[in-house]
């Protein structure tokens, strides 16, 4: 039974694991590095859909249905979805899931919610649920929409800004799973730096990715050196940098087994996406793609994601509140006995 360690960690005592993963994007995803790890690229990112809202629903629903088709599951095998996107009373979740027929968790923790999502489906199988699909999404129109400028508006991107993924990732947690087995889960704090400018969301993310970080390592006794791959969300260029100051500063120094997904998912110059990308559908889309079929093969054995938030909304950018930032932690092994 799952138990709690420390301050905020908790620890799956059972074999939990992801019983298979699918990413999916669009035209960008495909050309950037990982595009050959996506099970689905569609070159139109409106899915087929008349909005881009709409759009987003679709992918949804496409990386669940992709996911549950690797395992040989149905969607009414599922106990509980676990799901989330960035727009407003998460519509791309609700809409996707509309039709399951599954006991449906609505989440919001922003880019952070990959990693929300899939950590209480390991609390959930090893407690009270067989199965649980966990997904995350995003699209670069719909959030431009909601939270910037319209598209036409043609607005100038400052070097710190990021560039949304339209992108979408899913995970089927089981009771009994196999690799990637998942070991352990650290649900993080609300931090504020300060920040209020919603083109700097590596800043605004990067302390509570550290507040996240550093307490699992002080719950769990371990040090970044024993794991293959630390990983956060989507801090991009900014945000990676400022998060190795502050973790050097925690007594926990990044080396180079650190990499953030923002950084992994486009060709940061060559697609000009100045900082990198950012978006509920970047942290689901590279893990779901690219890291948990390297965990499940024994590429990688000991791995951390560290999805990371800027719980801001367009009211409160309106009305000039600094932004918290939220990052969820889980923590991956290609073994049964694991790091603990």
């Amino acid at each position: 039974m799952a138990h709690k360690i420390g301050k905020q960690t908790i620890i799956i005592d059972g074999c939990v694991g992801v019983l298979a993963s699918a990413a999916v994007g669009s035209k960008k995803e495909g050309e950037g590095p990982l595009g050959k790890d996506f099970d689905v690229i569609n070159e139109d990112s409106h899915f087929g859909e008349k909005t881009w809202e709409k759009a987003e629903s679709k992918m949804q629903e496409i990386a669940g249905r992709t996911a549950l088709e690797k395992c040989g599951l149905v969607m009414t095998d599922m106990d509980f979805i676990f799901a989330g996107d960035l727009l407003n009373q998460c519509i791309a979740s609700g809409y996707g899931a509309r039709g399951a027929k599954v006991p449906f968790i609505g989440l919001y923790g922003a880019c952070s919610t990959y990693a929300e999502a899939t950590g209480l489906s390991a609390v959930f199988a090893d407690s009270a649920a067989k199965y649980c699909l966990a997904v995350a999404s995003s699209h670069f129109c719909s959030a431009e929409r909601q939270y910037r400028f319209p598209l036409e508006y043609g607005g100038q991107r400052p070097p710190s800004s990021q560039w949304t993924a339209t992108a979408a990732g899913a995970a089927v947690v089981a009771k009994e799973g196999n690799a990637p087995f998942i070991k352990a889960v650290c649900f993080g704090t609300v931090e504020d730096l300060g920040i209020n400018d919603q083109n700097n969301m590596g800043a605004a993310m990067a302390p509570a990715a550290a507040a996240t970080l550093s307490q699992f390592f002080k719950d769990t006794y371990t040090d970044p050196s024993d794991y293959d791959l630390v990983l956060t969300g989507d801090l991009g260029y900014v945000g990676s940098k400022l998060l190795k100051d502050l973790m050097e500063k925690e007594g926990f120094a990044l080396g180079g087994n650190y990499n953030d997904c923002g950084l992994m998912i486009y060709d940061r110059l060559g697609q000009q996406v100045e900082s990198g990308a950012s978006g509920c559908g970047c942290s689901a889309a590279v893990a779901s793609g690219h890291i948990l079929p390297r965990i499940k093969n024994g590429e990688l054995k000991n791995v951390i994601l560290v999805s990371t938030g800027a719980l801001m909304s367009p009211t409160s950018i309106q009305q000039g509140e600094t932004i918290p930032g939220v990052a969820h932690l889980i923590c991956y092994s290609s073994e049964k006995g694991g790091i603990f």
